[in-house]
């Protein structure tokens, strides 16, 4: 396990022909949120969808935009693509102005075709996969980094802490993919390859058989790419086979849940961010968004994934306010490739009309054996 000493120190336009015009629900913008609200990554879509609607709430209570409200319609998916499909073809029949904080990479993919038939725009996944960004679509926009510059970070970081024999744990299916691919990027870069990897299937806790598979080759750090329940067991039971080295998480783990999983053992872990952290008031954001929490008595939790739902609102909202005449789906896009380098408080946003990935912002942070994340 590394040290916190040791931590410290080293720490396609042309295709779309034209989007549907004079979208209009009376006093009201709908948003449909495809997400996992029960399930083992519930977590991730409780905090996101939490962290949304409590700037649409004030917002709301402000005269909304142009006097309208803004209401976000959720349906649980349970981190699975059937139904998140399902999910998408009622936003899609209901007519919803975007499609707004999907969770999660498979299930980011499985929507994909059809908000982009639909000509619906689609807004801020929670997930960094380039499968959701190459090619650029004119009615998609990203706004956290991905899991390429998530995991070039992390790579720099072990191997400036001489730490070279990398392993690689993942989730089987588009997300788990996507992180492998971009640690063994990052590893060929510098010449070096995995010195193992090994799987888990989405919503499982079945880790036995990945445990054994990488303690066999004795890495120095396993870079783990899953949601918190599956990334959790296998922390605890590569540990118990005898594992004694450090482990690293990208941001979709979903770190307080993860550090609220483990707790003690939590002590060490590094999970990669690629949000202003909210547990400081540093940044001008995070101390916006923690007095907004403080103001709910409770009710919204201060984490990385609730101030990622906060943020992707407060954009969304601008993005809108710059749209010029009717409120429309066109006019949102247009208001969203306005926004170059617009400045949040320490978090800086740019979209353009060639480039709808709002930022490449990405920090290293750490669990504390007391639940704690420490940036």
């Amino acid at each position: 396990m590394i040290t916190r000493r040791q931590f410290s120190l080293a720490a396609g336009a042309a295709a779309w022909s034209e989007v549907p015009q004079a979208y209009a629900q009376s006093g009201q913008i709908i948003l449909g949120q495809s997400a996992p609200f029960t399930g083992p990554a519930a977590q991730l879509g409780i905090q996101f969808h939490a962290g949304a609607k409590m700037f649409f709430d004030r917002l709301n209570a402000e005269g909304g935009v142009g006097g309208r409200s803004v209401e976000i319609r959720k349906l649980d998916d349970g981190y699975e693509p059937d139904r998140c499909i399902q999910n998408t073809q009622q936003f899609i029949e209901d007519d919803v102005f975007c499609l707004f904080g999907y969770i999660g990479t498979p299930t980011s993919v499985a929507a994909l075709p059809l908000a982009v038939k639909a000509k619906m725009p689609f807004f801020a996944p929670f997930t960094g996969a380039m499968a959701l960004r190459t090619p650029l679509h004119r009615n998609v926009f990203h706004l956290r980094a991905s899991y390429n510059d998530e995991t070039a970070l992390i790579v720099k970081h072990l191997t400036t802490l001489g730490l070279k024999k990398i392993a690689v744990f993942y989730q089987n299916d588009a997300y788990g993919k996507a992180g492998l691919d971009g640690v063994t990027l990052a590893l060929a870069a510098i010449n070096l390859k995995p010195v193992a990897v090994a799987t888990v299937e989405r919503n499982s806790v079945e880790v036995a058989k990945a445990v054994a598979t990488i303690n066999a080759a004795s890495p120095d750090a396993v870079v783990q790419i899953g949601a918190y329940k599956g990334c959790a067991a296998y922390i605890r039971a590569a540990r118990a086979a005898g594992y004694g080295g450090t482990f690293y998480n990208v941001s979709f783990v979903g770190t307080q849940a993860l550090a609220d999983e483990l707790g003690k053992e939590g002590a060490g872990i590094v999970v990669s961010q690629v949000m202003p952290t909210p547990y400081n008031s540093v940044k001008p954001i995070s101390r916006e968004f923690v007095e907004a929490t403080q103001k709910t008595k409770g009710a919204v939790q201060v984490n990385f994934s609730s101030i990622e739902g906060y943020i992707a609102a407060k954009v969304f909202t601008e993005g809108l306010r710059r749209a010029t005449g009717k409120t429309s789906r066109e006019g949102l896009i247009n208001g969203l490739e306005s926004m170059s380098n617009y400045a949040m408080g320490g978090f800086n946003v740019s979209f353009s009309p060639s480039d709808h990935v709002a930022s490449k912002y990405v920090e290293i942070s750490m669990l504390t054996g007391d639940g704690r994340v420490r940036t």
